[in-house]
């Protein structure tokens, strides 16, 4: 994943997973096209993932397609960057969260 951001000057801050989704924090240059760089982290992903877990796979691809076609994009411009991978970072907790986890964010 990092080899794909450094392909498009961007850089990799955090990842995380679960069972069927990621999060990614990317920083890249206003003259990348999301679109692209997201078909790319997929493509080279969805080519790691099927040859590391070949046999496991192979059930859960969707019509030859290893990730769905669409995606989710969030700007966080704003904010502190670690607010953001300790999102990330908490994604993989089950429950709820407690309240203020997000440190100082008014939603908390």
């Amino acid at each position: 994943m990092r080899e794909v951001c450094v392909d498009f000057d961007a850089e990799l801050k955090q990842f995380n997973g679960e069972r069927d989704h990621v999060h990614l924090l990317v920083h890249y240059p206003p003259k990348v096209a999301l679109s692209k760089l997201v078909n790319s982290l997929k493509g080279v992903s969805s080519r790691y993932l099927r040859q590391e877990f070949t046999g496991q796979v192979s059930r859960n691809i969707m019509h030859g397609r290893f990730w769905s076609g669409s995606y989710f994009a969030g700007s966080v411009g704003g904010a502190p960057l670690e607010i953001v991978r300790r999102y990330i970072q908490a994604q993989e907790r089950t429950g709820h969260q407690p309240k203020g986890w997000w440190g100082d964010s008014p939603t908390g």
